[in-house]
């Protein structure tokens, strides 16, 4: 039986890749930092370790034995990464590195190192495909970068298979509300009023994450490399025309909408071309529409989950 590592495994992308995974034996790794949460994972069939990418004598103990490592492990919201930026390039960057290590060390056939279109910067038309140099704006990015630098290092240097996935904003069940969907969902089901960055022009390109995680499953198959596979959304939305859709879903009006001073440094628009997963036989199966009424529902329907 095939055997996965997921790190990061109960957050909200690393969860639903483990649910994900069929007729497989997983084991998931994650430090249950403020976004982990183990109910994220009722339900799989799993092992949990309860521990740190950085700390390599852990790793020695649970990479061994392997086929496939699925790195999620990453502190991953930008507010927080202005706030303070040490944590972000410990997990994130150094993290990474240690993982990849013990990984080579242990034999792993294929590590996907899972990344974010916010490595790239800023992009006021067009798309970038995966020869796009990389100019990240937020400490946040920049510790991404890092570790998908150091992936890179380490598929060049030592052969390892280790590929990189980066995709757009997502959105579903289960996810913190720290990040703009969940957060204005369960603001709005209370009757608080939501923050709205700026003029909300800053434009974002979203995509369910079930999504997501098929794009990955079809690198861990299919993936080379060294190389890097993009996971494209469905929607691209200004924030303003995305708030005025979960108004709708929520059944709130615009009078529960503070404009609040933009976020420094705030990236304006992203945006990928999956033309190269595309080619691997990738599609997206969620409409937004659908995906993003279901989500909302979804919130609505389990306010134990977020309210405590």
């Amino acid at each position: 039986m095939t055997r996965v590592l997921v790190t990061g495994g109960a957050g909200f992308i690393g969860s639903h890749f483990a649910r994900s995974l069929n007729d497989v034996y997983v084991t998931v790794l994650d430090k249950l930092t403020y976004a982990g949460d183990l109910t994220n994972l009722q339900g799989v069939r799993h092992e949990f370790v309860h521990g740190d990418i950085c700390d390599a004598g852990l790793l020695a103990r649970v990479v061994p034995g392997h086929d496939l490592v699925v790195n999620f492990a990453a502190e991953s919201h930008v507010d927080r990464s202005i706030a303070g930026a040490a944590e972000f390039m410990r997990t994130n960057a150094l993290g990474t590195q240690t993982l990849l290590q013990a990984c080579l060390e242990a034999g792993v056939p294929k590590v996907v190192q899972v990344s974010t279109d916010e490595v790239y910067g800023s992009i006021d038309i067009g798309s970038w495909d995966e020869s796009a140099p990389v100019r990240p704006r937020s400490p946040y990015a920049a510790s991404k970068a890092g570790g998908d630098l150091i992936a890179r290092a380490y598929a060049v240097t030592y052969g390892m298979d280790v590929s990189i996935t980066r995709c757009g904003n997502n959105y579903g069940p289960r996810q913190y509300p720290e990040k703009i969907i969940p957060l204005f969902v369960t603001r709005l089901l209370r009757g608080e009023k939501v923050p709205l960055y700026g003029d909300g022009g800053n434009v974002r390109d979203w995509i369910h994450v079930s999504d997501h995680c098929a794009g990955i499953r079809l690198v861990a198959e299919k993936g080379a490399p060294g190389e890097v596979y993009h996971i494209a959304g469905t929607a691209e939305l200004t924030n303003r025309e995305l708030t005025g859709r979960l108004l709708e879903a929520c059944g709130r009006d615009w009078d529960l909408v503070e404009q609040v001073p933009d976020r420094k440094g705030h990236d304006r628009r992203y945006s990928l071309d999956d033309s190269k997963l595309r080619a691997l036989g990738y599609r997206a199966e969620i409409p937004f529409e659908q995906g993003l009424k279901d989500t909302v529902r979804w919130y609505a329907q389990n306010r134990d989950w977020w309210d405590r």
